[in-house]
Parts: structure tokens; C-alpha cells; sequence
């Protein structure tokens, strides 16, 4: 069970895949990592190939499906809000990248949920620098839950 005042996740299943994270393994996964996000949500859906090719080429202007997208929760400074984001997760990419580089596929849950959140939170790979700063944070957060470092080569 997590904390009241911890970083929360609701879960929409949109996907047909077999072996997704319940929304108790997304809050513990949260709790662990990021301990300090408090009294804050993140909305999770998990989708198919199709919905996750619909919303890359809407909102990135890319084809075909990409493995996460991050919304932003973006509202004026004087209004309060508590919800950090939304995350798109597609669930048949998630697989078949943890197959084809020979990670466990819970870690390979856990290590998009990371790097999706950091996004949320204002972290971006666009540049060497930054890509650099955002994976050595993930591999730190990564460790909270047992999982290794997700750049180090696996196959």
C-alpha cells in the first residue's frame, strides 16, 4: 500500500497484451523512485499499436508507434493542481524492445515509467548533455527498486 501523501498512479488498460503491471506494481514502482512527489498524480494508459501511432504522428508528427509519450499537466501558476501528467505506454512496443535487447520485462516496465515521469517533471534527451544528465538519474532511481543500470548492453 502506498503512502497518502505519495506520488500516485491511475491506470487506464486499453491494451490486449498479456503480463501488463497492475496499478499497485505502477505505485510501488513510483513510491520507491520518487519519494519526494508527493500528494501529486500520474495517469498511465496502456495501449495498442494503433492508439500509440494515432497520438506519436498527432502530437510529435512522427509514423508509426513510439514505446512512451509524455503529456504534461500544464496549468497557470495560481490555479493548485496535483496531477503531474499523463503517460502513453504502448504495451506491445514495452515487449518486444524487452526481447530483443534480453531485459526482464518487469525491469523494462519500471525503466519506462522512470524515464516517462522524469519527462513530467522536465527532463529531456534532446542534447548530448541532457541525455546524459537524464539517464544518470534514471540508472540512480532504477537502483531503488533492484533494477540495473537499462543502457548497459543486455544481449
Amino acid at each position: 500500500m502506498t503512502g497518502l501523501n505519495a506520488l500516485k498512479a491511475e491506470v487506464q488498460y486499453e491494451s490486449q497484451a498479456d503480463n501488463l503491471p497492475s496499478q499497485q506494481q505502477f505505485s510501488q514502482w513510483l513510491l520507491r523512485c520518487f519519494p519526494n512527489q508527493v500528494d501529486e498524480t500520474v495517469l498511465i494508459r496502456l495501449v495498442d499499436i494503433p492508439e500509440s501511432t494515432a497520438l506519436n504522428e498527432q502530437y510529435r508528427g512522427k509514423s508509426g508507434p513510439t514505446n512512451i509519450l509524455s503529456f504534461p499537466f500544464d496549468v497557470p501558476e495560481h490555479v493548485p493542481n496535483q496531477h503531474l501528467g499523463d503517460l502513453v505506454i504502448c504495451a506491445p512496443i514495452v515487449c518486444s524492445e524487452a526481447t530483443a535487447q534480453g531485459k526482464p520485462l518487469t525491469d523494462h516496465w519500471a525503466h519506462l515509467l522512470v524515464h516517462g515521469v522524469l519527462h513530467l517533471l522536465g527532463y529531456d534527451h534532446i542534447t548530448e548533455p541532457d541525455a546524459r544528465e537524464m539517464e544518470a538519474l534514471e540508472v540512480k532511481l532504477l537502483q531503488n527498486i533492484g533494477i540495473s543500470d537499462p543502457y548497459r548492453d543486455f544481449v
